[in-house]
């Protein structure tokens, strides 16, 4: 696998990040199609849903005049399960914050396709066909969490040792907000303000993450 790399750095309102959607779908090798095959058949033997359809997938991305424009094709959404290539497939993650600070971390169902049973920040999820990823990350905290963002934006492009590419925002609720969890998680936390008093279960991959954000948004 390739070590993780940052794409693109912002941040730009969620407004100053585009989407241009090409018509013609992602075709891959035949091997990558064979292993998609093989994991949805492998979501269906565990009880987990096993519905495919379309994504998003980059092709390239562009900086400029204070704007981020991403360059889409639709491609098949469960090459994102294959082992060690996603294929460049998109998914956006919403980190969340309280008006005081804290973060909202939610743990991940065991039934679900990806990272299950692991604590995550935020909300997060494929992007749809058609979609912005900037709308993508408003949808995704709306149906996880039921909750609206006072203020958003984006704050990196950035690709994965296995070639999933993600658009990261950043959220901030507003004060008195109250979220309701999903089924796609079993268990959710505010964790503190500050990173350094975080519990145990925030691991070292979501530590670096917010130390990031926060230093670049301080």
């Amino acid at each position: 696998m390739q070590q993780p790399a940052i794409l693109a750095r912002g941040h730009w309102p969620a407004e100053r990040v585009r989407a241009r959607w090409r018509a013609e779908h992602y075709d891959p090798p035949e091997d990558k199609v064979e292993a998609a095959d093989a994991a949805i058949a492998a979501l269906r033997d565990r009880g987990s849903p096993s519905h495919d359809g379309l994504s998003a997938r980059l092709v390239g991305h562009t900086e400029r005049d204070g704007e981020l424009l991403l360059d889409l094709q639709p491609v098949r959404w469960a090459l994102r399960l294959v082992d060690g290539d996603a294929s460049h497939s998109v998914a956006a993650l919403t980190v969340t914050r309280a008006a005081d600070g804290r973060w909202l971390a939610g743990r991940r169902a065991a039934w679900l396709s990806s990272w299950p049973g692991r604590w995550a920040l935020g909300a997060g999820g494929a992007v749809d066909v058609g979609e912005s990823p900037t709308e993508t990350l408003t949808r995704e905290l709306d149906e996880e969490w039921a909750v609206q963002p006072e203020r958003m934006t984006v704050e990196a492009l950035v690709r994965l040792p296995h070639q999933l590419v993600m658009v990261v925002g950043l959220a901030w609720l507003p004060d008195g907000a109250e979220i309701e969890m999903d089924d796609e998680h079993d268990d959710y936390a505010w964790w503190p303000a500050e990173v350094a008093d975080w519990p145990a279960e925030a691991d070292e991959p979501l530590r670096r993450m917010a130390t990031l954000l926060v230093a670049h948004t301080a």
